[in-house]
Order: C-alpha cells, then sequence, then structure tokens
C-alpha cells in the first residue's frame, strides 16, 4: 500500500500551511488515503495503454506493506486534498506527453513515439 498526492495540491498545502500555521511541530501533507500497487498499475495502464496486459511478478518481494501519512493535524486545521489519484495520474500523463522532444528543466528525454 502506498499514498500518492498530486503535485497542484501539495502547493495548495504548502501556501496554506504558510498563511494558516506558525506552530514548531511538524505537519503531515498528504492524502491519508492509500492504493495497492496493483491498484495504481492499473489505474496506470487504463490511463496510458488501455488495452495493455498487466503481468505481476509475485516470486519478489513485497517490501514495506503499508506507507500512509496522518494527516489528522492538517485537517483540523481545514485542509484536505482535493485530486484523486487517477485525475492527478491522467493530468501528469498529459502533461508529460505534451512536452516536446527533447529536454524538460535540462533533462533528457527519449524521444517516443505518439
Amino acid at each position: 500500500m502506498r499514498e500518492f498526492l498530486y503535485v497542484e495540491d501539495m502547493a495548495d498545502a504548502c501556501v496554506f500551511l504558510m498563511n494558516n500555521y506558525s506552530d514548531h511541530d511538524h505537519i503531515n501533507v498528504g492524502t491519508g488515503t492509500d492504493v495497492t500497487i496493483s491498484e495504481l498499475a492499473e489505474t496506470l495502464r487504463s490511463i496510458v495503454i488501455p488495452d495493455a496486459e498487466l503481468v505481476f511478478d509475485t516470486s519478489k518481494p513485497d517490501g514495506m506493506p503499508r506507507k500512509v501519512l496522518n494527516v489528522d493535524r492538517l485537517a483540523e486545521l481545514g485542509w484536505s486534498a482535493v485530486t484523486p489519484l487517477s485525475d492527478g495520474l491522467a493530468r501528469t500523463y498529459e502533461w508529460f506527453t505534451s512536452q516536446q522532444d527533447g529536454t524538460i528543466r535540462g533533462m533528457e528525454l527519449v524521444a517516443q513515439s505518439r
């Protein structure tokens, strides 16, 4: 199980905290919701290559069973993420495919057929 947060939600949380929080304790920023790796893979498959078939190698170790943040303190302050995982992944993929072959912020991209 893993938790994912869309970058625009993260930016929104940072601005919210700068305007509404001045304590010394840390604040977790996240969704407080996790998904299985297979759910993540299925969501990505449906966005990137809907006709693809996923095959999982169950002989490999699972790793840490669960990584999810406790976001109760942030929720008590009045903020929560608004972008569903599927929407964030779709927007990110759309942005990525809209980039011209070459570079993104100095990173070389492999030319891909679209």
